[in-house]
């Protein structure tokens, strides 16, 4: 009897793992499923790009996971019942076609990597008013509206982290005729080493952004927002990027979750309340080795990944479990296509002295970024072959589950 792990999401943290698990485990003893509601990688660290004009490569999963074992279904998940060890999806359909009655997938093993969407904080305005690139569909949408301003209208980008500052900069890049301004509670890169600060402000200089520094932005309305003070900032467009929310699914799971919803894991990536439940990426609320979350990033995604497959590997033949502690490097930051940022941190994402900047730091993040990509795009190559068999486990009662949902 084949064990049945199932993978929540294909994003960069869920599609590595199912390859990576694939690699790891031999096809007659397991059944890895992955679930994902859009035919082809989402390459979300370039939605800054593709929002502003620039063509993204192609990448279907068909063609990615053809020939590894993997099971590629593509649906929307719309409930998990831990207790149940179940999944409920709304199966994919064509245009023009009526929407799939709901199934349910069972599980042995589940991976949730449900992965973020954006936050709008609760700010009034935002959700209806304000622009995101959280998601393919939010950057396709900001690209036309981007593309329909004339010269001289203002863009205000809300929110001065790393994907505050990446937008920030490819729109002034991408469109100088415009005019456009960042608004960041705090100064602009406060995080950041003296040098990272210096070279960030001389790029934004450069690009023409004013730059609103300790400006809290309180609501959001068509042609302006609204600051703490109380001063309407002009934008015809206004990008919000001031944070992520998880995959509300987690929240009505019997899952142990955060207060915003992450699954609380251990340092297998293993859910604390449930040990057949797995949690990677956005989704998971993993420490790194000061105690400290992980931030919702792919720098902390792959890792996570990494570590829940060969976590589910070891624990499913017998072998020794991962000990790799999850830590940081650096931070990346594109700051339009020739300039860029590589801020070097402490284990615990704290930036030191030393910093990469200029055309060779965005170089380096384009590597990154393409070295990020081709794990997604080669789930099983890269590693090498220790297909391990699975170990007997404990018999289990299959209950015969309807294939729909009655009304």
């Amino acid at each position: 009897m084949q064990h049945r792990i199932v993978v929540l999401g294909a994003g960069y943290a869920g599609a590595v793992a199912a390859g990576r698990l694939a690699r790891r485990l031999r096809r007659e003893d397991v059944a890895i499923t992955l679930v994902n509601a859009e035919p082809d990688f989402v390459e979300r660290v370039r939605m800054h790009q593709l929002a502003t004009g620039q063509e993204l490569k192609s990448r279907p999963f068909a063609e990615m996971f053809e020939g590894t074992g993997v099971e590629l279904r593509l649906a929307t998940v719309t409930a998990v019942d831990v207790d149940r060890k179940t999944v409920t999806v709304v199966p994919a359909v064509g245009p023009g076609k009526a929407e799939a009655p709901e199934q349910e997938l069972e599980y042995d093993t589940l991976v949730y990597a449900l992965g973020s969407a954006w936050n709008d904080q609760g700010v009034p305005g935002a959700a209806e008013h304000a622009d995101q690139i959280a998601s393919r569909s939010g950057a396709l949408r900001l690209r036309e509206r981007l593309a329909g301003l004339a010269a001289g209208q203002p863009v205000v980008v809300v929110g001065g982290g790393l994907t505050g500052l990446e937008a920030v900069t490819e729109i002034a890049e991408a469109r100088p005729d415009l005019d456009v301004a960042l608004a960041a509670r705090g100064a602009l890169g406060d995080w950041l080493s003296p040098k990272g600060r210096r070279h960030l402000r001389k790029v934004v200089d450069g690009l023409g952004v004013t730059v609103h520094e300790h400006t809290a932005v309180t609501a959001v309305a068509p042609g302006h927002v609204t600051t703490a003070e109380g001063t309407a900032v002009p934008a015809a467009v206004t990008l919000w990027t001031t944070g992520f929310a998880v995959h509300p699914i987690s929240r009505a799971t019997a899952l142990e979750v955060t207060g915003a919803g992450r699954i609380v894991v251990d340092r297998t990536m293993r859910s604390v309340s449930h040990p057949d439940v797995y949690a990677i990426g956005d989704a998971a609320m993993a420490t790194g080795p000061a105690g400290n979350p992980l931030r919702m990033s792919c720098a902390s995604g792959l890792p996570m990944a990494w570590q829940a497959a060969d976590a589910i590997a070891a624990r499913l033949t017998g072998g020794k479990l991962p000990h790799t502690p999850l830590r940081y490097f650096n931070q990346c930051v594109s700051l339009g296509r020739g300039e860029g940022l590589i801020q070097y941190v402490t284990a615990d994402d704290r930036a030191v002295r030393a910093a990469l900047t200029g055309r060779t730091a965005a170089l380096y993040k384009e590597l990154i970024c393409k070295g990020a990509a081709w794990a997604v795009a080669h789930p099983t190559l890269g590693l090498p072959a220790r297909r391990r068999r699975v170990a007997p486990q404990p018999a289990r009662t299959d209950t015969p589950l309807p294939t729909t949902t009655p009304a």
